[in-house]
């Protein structure tokens, strides 16, 4: 019996791959079993190859595997393309309408099964995609009732003869598969029933879920990959709470729109990719210099300019931090997991009213867009905080005495009031000015706004209060990984290979980027012979911007910048050389 293996659907894009993919991996998370999901996917409506590959596992996992077990190929080139990942047990399903064949050299089994001719004679071709799961779940064991739920979940609101039509493509796949064909694969250990409903989705999913509870009532934006499910998920959600959400003709009003909410007192935010964010720069200095809260989620791609819009890089680490122009406190911050990004995007938007200030959350494609099993929230983890937003009566003052919306304070945080508040009336302008908003160019002024917010972010270290993942359990250790975003289940999945090979590893993944948090890391830097440093992008950005923050570090570079994730095995081969 298996306890884990990698599955994977391709064909042409458009041609119900990713629902292939979505369906299978549905119904195995509804038994119990973790998954794992990556997208490869052109930047394209309809055409050219794309596949989805699942890993299936009894136990939490949190990367794409090395290997592939299962490959369901719709057309050749999915099997010339993927053959080289397949196991030497791997087996190919392929459509026998287009008379695969296996590239010589590779011992593999391969299976033709009628995919499109089956789907045909029930009735439409574009049932091909049920056939295949059909038969993938003979090959696993699986009922084809297991997909009952799924299937009714999907098609139910098309009818109850569609549920059943597809209902009897599975079936037909798997008899035949059963029949015709069979397979010398074990079957897939049963996961174990803890009673848990966990859910299964991509960390846009769960940014957008964050904003939702962190009371987040409205969304500017402009579609973009990889962002653009979090629009999507919020034209679903908000109107359900009273809110809503504006596609804007690009990424500066949407930048924009998003800091006018935030005035008006609504949580908002934006949500783009390395492109918009080049568009928002000059508006990230606006709400820094007006001190209005503001919320952006960067899902980084592959750049630069359109670049490779559908796949993954980690390259937007320095443009946001420095690309505003002028000083302004700006925080960022770097989940690594589905979960965190949740938690995390609540506590984006506590932050950016706490401290009145831009605050980014920043992702990369495979944790955007990548699948997986995720535990139950914890809701009672979330908290609402609005910071020094003045909600009680504000007493009067002499006629003409604006309120003090810029007030130089020892925290560098000023009193916020929203508009219309009875004695609250104050200017708000791009412009240098004083404690009551009106424009100054006094040196002294400006010296003093000046070092009031640049001040703001000197205790965040203490209200965020998990800087830093970390897994270090050695003294001293051979080498200490460093890495952010989605490379840490791939790094997690390395290190028991490395520390088999008798070398010592910690582990520290960056969680808050800036302001940097030096004096939670230097410990681990200091308790390590070698710092290696993981990412995706061809000028070590994450390293440059640790040795900018702590003093004579050497670092070794991992960069991996083909448009593809790392992989646990290329990441242990790597990191031993190092050794």
């Amino acid at each position: 019996m298996r306890e884990q293996l990698s599955w994977k659907v391709g064909g042409q894009q458009g041609e119900g791959i990713e629902s292939t993919g979505e369906i299978f991996a549905s119904a195995l998370n509804r038994l119990g079993y973790y998954l794992y999901g990556y997208r490869h996917f052109s930047s394209r409506i309809k055409g050219g190859h794309t596949n989805n590959k699942i890993r299936v596992s009894t136990s939490p996992l949190n990367s794409i595997s090395d290997d592939l077990h299962i490959l369901v190929a719709f057309d050749q080139e999915t099997i010339d393309v993927n053959i080289h990942e397949l196991a030497a047990d791997g087996i190919v399903i392929a459509d026998s309408k287009f008379n695969p064949v296996v590239t010589e050299g590779y011992d593999v089994q391969l299976f033709a099964v009628p995919f499109t001719e089956i789907a045909t004679e029930l009735g439409t071709s574009l049932m091909k995609n049920m056939v295949a799961v059909g038969a993938t779940s003979a090959i696993l064991g699986l009922a084809p009732s297991h997909y009952q739920d799924v299937v009714e979940d999907i098609f139910l609101k098309k009818g109850a003869s569609v549920v059943e039509k597809n209902m009897e493509a599975i079936k037909a796949g798997a008899d035949y598969f059963r029949n015709e064909a069979g397979a010398n694969m074990p079957d897939l250990q049963l996961a174990e029933a803890d009673g848990k409903k966990r859910m299964f989705m991509i960390g846009n999913d769960a940014i957008g879920l964050g904003a939702v509870t962190a009371g987040s009532r409205f969304m500017a934006a402009y579609p973009i990959t990889p962002a653009s499910e979090i629009m999507e998920y919020m034209i679903k959600k908000l109107p359900e709470f009273g809110g809503t959400v504006i596609q804007t003709e690009d990424e500066i009003a949407a930048c924009t729109m998003a800091i006018g909410a935030n005035y008006a007192g609504v949580r908002a935010f934006t949500a783009s990719a390395g492109p918009g964010l080049s568009l928002m720069a000059e508006a990230i200095g606006l709400s820094g210099m007006t001190e209005q809260p503001l919320v952006i989620i960067d899902t980084q791609r592959g750049g630069p300019s359109t670049g490779l819009p559908t796949k993954q890089e980690q390259s937007d680490l320095m443009a946001m931090i420095y690309s505003t122009h002028g000083d302004i406190p700006k925080i960022v911050i770097t989940p690594s997991t589905v979960e965190e990004a949740f938690y995390d995007t609540v506590e984006a938007f506590n932050l950016a009213e706490e401290y009145q200030c831009p605050v980014i959350l920043v992702t990369d494609l495979a944790l955007s867009l990548g699948k997986q099993t995720v535990e139950p929230l914890d809701f009672s983890k979330v908290e609402i905080r609005r910071g020094a937003l003045q909600t009680d009566e504000i007493p009067a003052r002499e006629e003409k005495e604006y309120y003090k919306r810029y007030e130089v304070t020892e925290s560098g945080v000023s009193p916020r009031v929203l508009p219309g508040t009875k004695n609250g009336i104050h200017h708000v302008t791009g412009v240098e000015h004083d404690e009551t908003g009106k424009p100054s160019e006094s040196p002294v002024n400006r010296q003093a706004q000046m070092d009031k917010r640049l001040r703001k972010l000197s205790n965040l270290e203490a209200t965020f209060k998990q800087p830093l993942f970390v897994h270090a359990e050695h003294d001293e250790a051979d080498l200490l990984v460093i890495g952010v975003n989605s490379t840490r289940g791939t790094i997690e999945e390395a290190m028991p290979r490395l520390e088999a090979d008798g070398i010592k590893v910690n582990h520290v993944h960056i969680r808050l980027l800036h302001p940097f948090p030096t004096e939670a890391l230097k410990p681990h830097i200091d308790r390590a012979k070698k710092v290696v440093v993981v990412e995706n992008n061809a000028t070590a950005q994450l390293a440059n911007i640790i040795k900018m923050n702590v003093n004579s570090v050497q670092i070794e570079n991992v960069l991996k910048y083909d448009g593809n994730p790392f992989l646990p095995n290329e990441l242990y081969q790597a990191c031993k050389e190092l050794v």
